[in-house]
């Protein structure tokens, strides 16, 4: 008899805000291995649903080698919404699209408009309610806390560094969409550069696929492949990251790097991306 597949050293539970709303989905993996004396280092991870169960594996097969492999165990903690689909692509436009945000014509016919705006309430709910529920469940390493989120999970996780620079010690941000409405994340990281209000050490990561600003060799030709390039002249992902990494090098509590991932799309470098990101947060040279 088949039975249904699970998330190895994962339990999944629903929270809902305080405020009242929808709750989220929040995907806990606990290691089974000795936790450190100071507690677990802890990834909190944007768009679970898609993400949870790569991120789940990648640590279960390399944190069992660190020798072989530099990477450490945690805690993963990830954020996703009540749904079977990878994505709920109405509730995270609100949550993670930095205010004062815009109200946009609904995705499918006769659905709900998709509105943006919400990530300062959607950043409150994880510092706020989140962060203490999974105290209340393992013990977490309070110096080593990260986030990792892509594409507009990516905006987010800027937003979030801006906003609350204290609130991780670790910040990736994939193939963040920089250039979203007026391309405002950029206003805001100079403000936040102009405050100085970085007051621990920190580590960014900034990362961007090779063909998410040129065409991949099965896309020339294609249909769609004009779009596609136009599209490319107006988000500038690869170029607005890498210099979104040079401009927060100026912080000088903040170590940032910029990777370039070959060959990868915007939807194919989650699992490259993931992956790297996982090393730079549990990395052992990053303890």
């Amino acid at each position: 008899m088949a039975a249904q597949a699970l998330i190895p050293d994962t339990i999944h539970f629903d929270l809902a805000p305080r405020s009242g709303g929808a709750p989220y989905r929040i995907f806990l993996r606990i290691p089974t291995s000795t936790r450190p004396p100071q507690g677990w280092p802890v990834l909190y991870l944007l768009d679970a649903n898609a993400m949870i169960a790569t991120a789940a594996d990648i640590l279960r097969v390399q944190a069992a080698y660190p020798l072989g492999t530099g990477i450490a165990d945690g805690v993963v903690v990830g954020i996703g919404y009540p749904t079977e689909a990878a994505y709920d692509s109405v509730r995270r436009s609100w949550d993670m699209g930095p205010p004062p945000g815009q109200v946009y014509p609904p995705h499918i016919q006769g659905g709900p408009d998709v509105r943006t705006g919400g990530a300062d309430e959607f950043l409150a709910f994880i510092e706020d309610e989140l962060k203490p529920e999974i105290d209340r469940r393992v013990m977490i390493d309070r110096q080593r806390q990260a986030i990792f989120g892509h594409s507009f999970g990516g905006l987010f996780v800027l937003h979030a560094l801006f906003r609350r620079p204290d609130a991780f010690s670790a910040w990736v941000s994939a193939s963040p969409a920089i250039w979203w409405e007026g391309a405002g994340i950029v206003t805001e990281a100079e403000s936040f550069l102009g405050r100085g209000e970085i007051n621990r050490r920190g580590r960014v990561l900034l990362q961007a696929g090779e063909y998410e600003q040129a065409l991949a060799p099965f896309q020339i030709g294609a249909t769609d492949a004009e779009k596609r390039i136009k599209g490319f002249a107006e988000s500038r992902i690869v170029d607005n990251a890498r210099a979104m990494a040079e401009r927060l090098a100026r912080a000088p509590n903040l170590l940032t790097e910029f990777q370039f991932l070959p060959g990868e799309t915007h939807m194919s470098v989650l699992p490259s991306a993931l992956n790297l990101a996982v090393r730079f947060v549990f990395g052992v040279q990053a303890a």
